[in-house]
């Protein structure tokens, strides 16, 4: 780790990678809590998909391997594939995921097609244009990188100016229509927005893996909070951190390509999220659901104690878990001390009675379970 780190300060070559990743990856997730929020996560797919032959035209038409030339190809062909499935579910009986299997499907051969013409030509610089399908962060350069800042600041300036139409439309989009305001227009805006994130990254993690990179943040985010905006920001810090944190494991083995160890580590970030998340993780609620049956097996036990003393006219006579067995209360042998602790029971030599504590609760509980009843 002391190595990788040093490397990130002293290798400009590995340096420029991660911060390139860093800016994708804050990006994708940003945005991508927007597609995942409107239940789109499998546009990010299409778009990714339908950008393929937009970078191969771009090329084809200006002969530039510069990447705002071939990144505008990509937003352009991203964007009509988008356009495409709206126009498919608004005007047909097709529903959107065939719409969007329709759309990836077609555009991605098209992309492939072009490729395969493009290598056919005599062109001198076509090479490295198929980096696209499985990305190639390793070879990003600063004008890459400054492309990507570029493109991101503005893809992120129109999210913040748009933030309160941006948060209504994906929460309530038929108040907004009844109010009057553009949904289409906005909806477009946004989808559009997406597109961007998506093909500034194209280059990155490709056009295989992208969709990953804009849904996984966004998912693992999600499950640490229910504010947007804390959502959004944590996103896009998962973004940024896969992006950072793939570069450099990528750096320390040989052959290992950084786009798709990017999006293992932004799908480990969500396992982590799935699993230790306090509010929806699934390691708190096993612990929320033990404390629970916990504390129905001491009520329980308050009550068979309770019953027991109340049948030999004695509240404080004494009673061994055995008696507690015989009426059903098996649990009685591990919930005993929990009720000392508590105070609500107390040993004596090997029976337990309730202490004037115990019969307070257990009749509040009695009284509970009346009223629940």
């Amino acid at each position: 780790m002391t190595e990788l780190l040093t490397g990130l300060l002293t290798d400009y070559t590995l340096r420029t990678v991660a911060l390139g990743t860093a800016l994708i990856g804050a990006v994708a997730g940003a945005l991508g809590t927007f597609a995942v929020l409107r239940r789109q996560s499998l546009v990010g797919d299409a778009i990714s998909h339908a950008a393929l032959p937009g970078v191969a035209l771009a090329f084809l038409i200006t002969l530039s391997k510069h990447p705002l030339v071939l990144l505008i190809g990509a937003a352009l062909a991203g964007w009509l594939g988008t356009l495409a499935v709206m126009a498919i579910t608004r005007t047909t009986r097709i529903k959107q995921d065939t719409a969007l299997g329709i759309v990836l499907s077609v555009f991605f051969g098209i992309g492939l097609v072009i490729l395969r013409v493009v290598q056919d030509l005599p062109t001198a610089g076509k090479a490295g244009l198929d980096r696209f399908l499985f990305g190639s962060a390793a070879s990003m350069l600063r004008a890459d990188v400054l492309t990507a800042a570029l493109l991101g600041a503005v893809a992120l300036a129109l999210l913040l100016v748009f933030w309160k139409e941006f948060k209504l439309l994906s929460f309530d989009a038929e108040y907004m229509a009844a109010q009057g305001w553009p949904v289409r227009l906005l909806d477009v805006l946004l989808t559009s927005l997406i597109v961007l994130a998506i093909v500034i990254g194209l280059q990155a993690v490709g056009v295989v893996l992208m969709s990953a990179l804009l849904v996984a943040p966004a998912a693992a985010a999600r499950q640490w909070s229910n504010q947007l905006g804390i959502v959004a920001l944590l996103a896009a810090l998962c973004g940024a951190l896969s992006g950072v944190s793939g570069a450099l494991i990528s750096s320390s083995a040989a052959g290992l390509s950084t786009g798709p160890t990017i999006v293992l580590v932004a799908c480990g970030l969500v396992l982590l999220s799935l699993l230790l998340a306090p509010a929806r993780g699934l390691l708190w609620d096993h612990l929320r659901h033990l404390a629970q049956h916990r504390e129905v097996r001491a009520a329980a036990v308050l009550g068979g104690l309770l019953r027991l003393a109340e049948s030999h006219g004695d509240p404080s006579a004494p009673h061994s878990v055995a008696a507690l067995d015989a009426v059903g209360l098996h649990a009685a042998q591990n919930t005993m001390p929990l009720l000392e602790k508590r105070g609500l029971a107390e040993r004596s030599g090997d029976l337990w009675r309730l202490t004037p504590a115990g019969h307070a609760e257990a009749r509040r509980a009695q009284g509970r379970g009346g009223a629940d009843g």
